[in-house]
Order: C-alpha cells, then structure tokens, then sequence
C-alpha cells in the first residue's frame, strides 16, 4: 500500500517487513507486534464512529480528528474510506530535560497589587507525573491542589475502584476526592498503595513545582509562579518497554483537559515541556494543527518549549546551486544502534542525491521514483522512502532508516554479537539538475537519543525548534540564562518570516530584511516568529521526586515559567473580570508586548529570542 493519504512515514512503516519495523524506533511505534494492531491518528469528515466495532476502536477528540486502533489487515480498507482524508503514525517524544521570579517581572505582581497567585486557573500539566504527596501541591488545610490525575500507564481495574476518564479506554483517572481520601490515611506508603502513580523520572514534578508550588509550611517563601493555580496531571505513556510519550497520548491529554476545563467551568493553561525532531518543522503534522485547534478553543492557552537541539550538531541547512554540488558530512560515533535522517527540500527543485558510506561505496537514491527502497551495504540496511508533496504538506520528504545488521566481533578470547551502524563519515552528495529556489534542510533524531558524537560537521543552529512547538497558535518558548543574560545554547530556534509592505518581497527564508520595492525603501511586515519568546531556564530551583528542592535546566523548565505567567494573566483577565478575553493569541499578544530585551539580542525579534524575555508586569495594561 502506498497510499496518499498517508504520511510518508507510515507508508514507509507499511513497506518493511515485521523485522526490519521492530528494529527501528521510530517505524515501529504505533504497531503492536502481540496483537497484531495498528494506532493511528486520523483527520476525518462525517460521521466517523459508525465503522467502530469490537475490532476497529476509534476515539474521537476535538476538531475533526480521532485515534483508531485496528488490525493491520484492516488498514487499507479503512484508510479507503471517504470520510477518512489523511492518517498520521504516532510518533515518540522526549522531555527537554526564585530569582528567575523576580527577573522575570513576576514577584511585582504578585508580592503587590494585584496580588494575582493563579487562583481559579486551571493548569494542565502533560508529563511524567507528579509527586501529589508533596506538600508543595496542597492547600493549607492538607487538601490535593490537584483536581484530577490521569495516568496513562496504569492498567485500570473496576474492583479496585481505579477506571479510566469517561470517554477513554486506557489509564486509571484519580480525583481529587481520592487523593484527598490517600493523603487522609495517615503515612505517605498507605497513600502511595492508594494512588500507585509514580514520576520516576522526577520531571513532570520539577515543571510543576516551577509553575505551581505552593511553599510547604518549613519553607513557605518557596512558591512558583502561580501558587494557588488548580493542578490537572496526566502522566503520559503507557506500559511498554522504553517509553516515552507517543502523538497519540499527547492528544488524548489535550482532549482531556480541554473537557475536564468545561465541567469545572474554570480557564485553561496547557503545559507541553517536549518534542521531537521528525516533521517539515512548518506546522503541517497532524498534532500540530491539532494543538492549533486546541489553541483556538475559548479560555485556552496551550505553552510548549522549543527543545533543547540548539547546540545538538542535529540540524544543517543551505541553498544548493546550479553547478555546484552541495556535500554534507555526517560524523557516526562508535556504539551507535539507531539512526535515522530527514531531507525536506522544496519540489519544483530537481537534483540528484547520493550517500557515500565511510567506505566510499556510492548509493544513488531515485529522486524520481517516490515509493520505499531497501539497500545493504557496510553491515547496515538502509530503509529509504522518497515522498511527494502530500494534501497537508507542500515540502517533499526523503527519510532514510539505519537498520544495523548482526556482525561478529572478536573479543578478547572469545566472540560476540554486534549490532552497531559502522562508525565513520557519511556524506550526502546533493547534485543540482534544475534549480528553482534550492533550499534544502537535513534533521537529526533527537540529540538525547544518539551518542554525543553522532552530529552533522557543518551544523545549523537555525530552525531547530522541536515539534510540536512549531505549532503556529502555541506559545513558543525558548530559554536564556538570568545568571549571563544570554540564550541558553541549547534553547531550539526558529526563524523571523517578514514580508515586504510593497509590491514585491526580496530576501531569503529565515530573515526578510527591509528592502526595496519600485526603488523606493518600505518598511517590512513581521509575519511570523518563532519561538515567540524567551524565560529563565538555567540553573532553576525547583521541587524535587526525592524531597527538597533542587536545579534543573532546559527549555522544559522555561515553558512552565511562561505558562503560570499565562495562568496570573487569565486570573487578571478572566477571573477577576478586567478582561474576559485574555486567551489563546490574545494572551499570547500581552506577552509580547511585555516582553524585555537581553544582552546580545537588542534586534529583535530574532530566530533565538523571539520577541526577548518574559516579563509579566510589564504584559499587564
């Protein structure tokens, strides 16, 4: 099957054998090899729940767009349905692993009139968990802050009282009447053996102790940005080996706080501190415009970090020209067990592609012949797949998949298996034969999942934000360091698209300059900017899984700085009644406007600032 109405990825997916998809993260996610099963995102139209049955499970979400679990022999003919226009894989996401109050311009609002603490805003964080024992997510009576827990990897069980949310079929959902009811039971383990949710890793509760920390009565000066915000959790993923959020589990976490919103009648603020390198980096997937949708729904602001890549060597771009062959060098380090590349480029150029492997065999890609490849060479099976423009995606995609094959290896004495990608240089060879504009991007996977070694030589830090902050109507925030002033190396960046006032535009992608229309000079319109702006997320004090506090830094922990920041503002606004609107762009807008420029980035806005730093006294009318 090669179906246009289906994403390259996917239809690469299909194209493997069962072998080959098990050994590559990245085509395999999605798949149960056990039951033999699908999960898949759709964009549909009509009515679309009159296929489910016993074998086909479709969830419906917001806006026109459901998750179906089905066989695999199914797919074909329920991607051919009429009402079904275009189906997503899910993909894996990556966590990007009170001073800053006070840079930040908070503490001015909330240690003086108007005193704004977040109290009737409701903060969705979408994580790892949280550590609801802890103190610092109680009120003063010992009462849960948290309205609800959804934890997506529990199995639920009807006998224990542990169901998931009306309206899913997986996880076990916790109120805020059962929480209340664990931390009522006397000691932290019988509380622990009621709730049984745990944030191993201890990030979902370091971003809430940022944005929402309430002090503990030792330490009551320890506080976030919006102390007294009601807490909704979702611990992403689900009980499988290595895993990490998938596409699916973030938009059903977004359906869900969107509805849990509405019954409790209260603002929204939406905490997304993760992402991904795999997508055009343009908006155009389906979660992205998913979250658009989600963004665009009254009384709701969805915040999402751009990623930490910044520095990751993941990320190379450039402009090819007529007669001048374009080479990227690609360093593998030693001991690397996956791998997988992305070439976005735009259609109407036309040029040839080679990969020459650290041993100087030369493999010819077939531009011209969109469809899934397979080759073999250096004890590694590439798994190619040369795409087309698709009816949500203008760019053209070729993904190539790095399958190791088992080989031998002597060691000591003895033997063993080995299953790495040769180590080496890998060079793309890019051979111009009609060039229009010549843009061409190269990604990485995400920088924490491959060897530190493993990066493109000539490096592009430019449009290494993450998905899904891409998103055009999230607010996009990146991270800077209040202890040198400048942005953190790490902190994804995006691009500045202007436009001229004229009647005709110069420049190039990433950074219209003012120009010159009829030969007179006319200022240039700001169309779009990424990220949108910058917090402190260096060395932060925060809440920690294991008692007491401790200092985190990424771009995960500026993205919760701006959405308590989003929550003070919905109290000023909505709560409190100075403005009912302050949502969605609008809010987005008032952050803007507060926003302070930082050392280094005076010109602004700017691909790595955006339009400069949080500070939210000065985002206040």
């Amino acid at each position: 099957m090669d179906s246009q109405k289906i994403e390259n990825l996917l239809n690469l997916s299909l194209s493997v054998d069962a072998e080959e998809r098990e050994q590559s993260p990245l085509l395999r996610e999605g798949f149960d090899l056990l039951s033999d099963t699908w999960e898949i995102i759709i964009k549909y139209q009509g009515d679309i729940e009159r296929y489910a049955s016993d074998v086909i499970i479709i969830e419906p979400l917001i806006a026109g767009y459901a998750i179906v679990t089905l066989p695999d022999t199914l797919l074909d003919d329920f991607v051919a349905l009429p009402e079904i226009e275009y189906v997503e894989k899910p993909k894996p996401f990556y966590f990007q692993d009170i001073t800053a109050l006070r840079e930040s311009c908070i503490s001015t609002v909330t240690d003086r009139e108007p005193f704004l603490t977040g109290k009737g805003v409701l903060v969705a964080i979408l994580d790892s968990s949280i550590d609801f024992y802890n103190e610092n997510f109680r009120n003063g009576d010992g009462s849960s802050r948290i309205e609800a827990l959804w934890d997506q990897s529990l199995a639920p069980d009807a006998e224990l009282g542990r169901v998931s949310p009306e309206g899913f079929q997986t996880g076990v959902e916790f109120t805020k009447e059962q929480i209340d009811a664990a931390l009522s039971l006397g000691s932290e383990a019988e509380a622990r053996r009621f709730i049984p949710t745990v944030d191993v890793s201890g990030h979902g509760t370091a971003v809430a102790g940022i944005l929402a920390a309430g002090g503990t009565a030792e330490e009551p000066f320890r506080k976030g940005v919006a102390p007294e915000a009601s807490l909704l959790i979702v611990k992403l993923g689900a009980q499988r080996e290595n895993a990490f959020p998938r596409t699916t589990e973030i938009m059903r976490g977004v359906t869900y706080a969107l509805r849990k919103a509405r019954e409790l009648q209260m603002p929204l603020v939406i905490n997304l501190s993760f992402g991904n390198t795999y997508g055009d980096h343009r908006g155009n997937s389906l979660l992205e415009r998913f979250l658009d949708n989600a963004a665009e729904i009254g009384r709701t602001s969805v915040v999402v970090g751009s990623g930490n890549e910044g520095a990751s060597g993941g990320h190379v771009e450039g402009l090819i020209k007529e007669k001048r062959i374009e080479r990227i060098e690609l360093s593998v380090a030693d001991y690397e067990r996956t791998l997988n590349v992305q070439l976005w480029k735009y259609y109407q150029d036309v040029f040839d592609v080679t990969l020459i492997t650290p041993r100087g065999e030369r493999i010819e890609i077939p531009m011209n012949m969109p469809g899934a490849f397979r080759y073999r060479t250096e004890g590694v099976t590439l798994l190619v797949y040369v795409g087309q423009p698709l009816p949500y995606m203008v760019f053209q995609e070729v993904y190539i998949d790095f399958i190791p094959e088992e080989r031998i290896a002597s060691i000591g004495f003895g033997v063993q298996a080995d299953n790495y990608i040769m180590a080496g240089i890998w060079t793309f060879e890019l051979i111009p034969r009609n060039i229009v504009y010549g843009g061409y991007q190269f990604f990485l996977p995400s920088g924490s999942t491959r060897n530190e070694g493993t990066r493109f030589f000539r490096e592009s830090p430019q449009v290494t934000l993450t998905v899904p902050s891409t998103a055009s109507r999230v607010i996009t925030v990146g991270a800077y360091d209040i202890y040198t002033g400048g942005v953190a190396d790490f902190s994804g960046r995006g691009y500045v698209f202007r436009q001229l006032l004229g009647n005709r535009s110069n420049g190039v992608e990433g950074g219209f300059e003012q120009g010159v229309a009829d030969g007179v000079e006319v200022p240039t319109l700001i169309d779009t900017v990424k990220p949108d702006l910058v917090a402190p997320g260096v060395d932060i004090e925060t809440v920690s899984v294991r008692g007491g506090y401790t200092r985190v830094s990424g771009t995960s922990y500026a993205t919760p700085m701006v959405a308590g920041a989003a929550a003070l503002l919905m109290e000023w606004g909505i709560v409190q009644g100075n403005d009912p609107y302050l949502y969605g762009e609008k809010l987005k807008a008032y952050l803007i406007k507060g926003a302070k420029t930082i050392p280094g980035e005076e010109d602004l806005p700017d691909d790595r600032a955006g339009w400069g730093a949080l500070c939210l006294a000065d985002s206040i009318p």
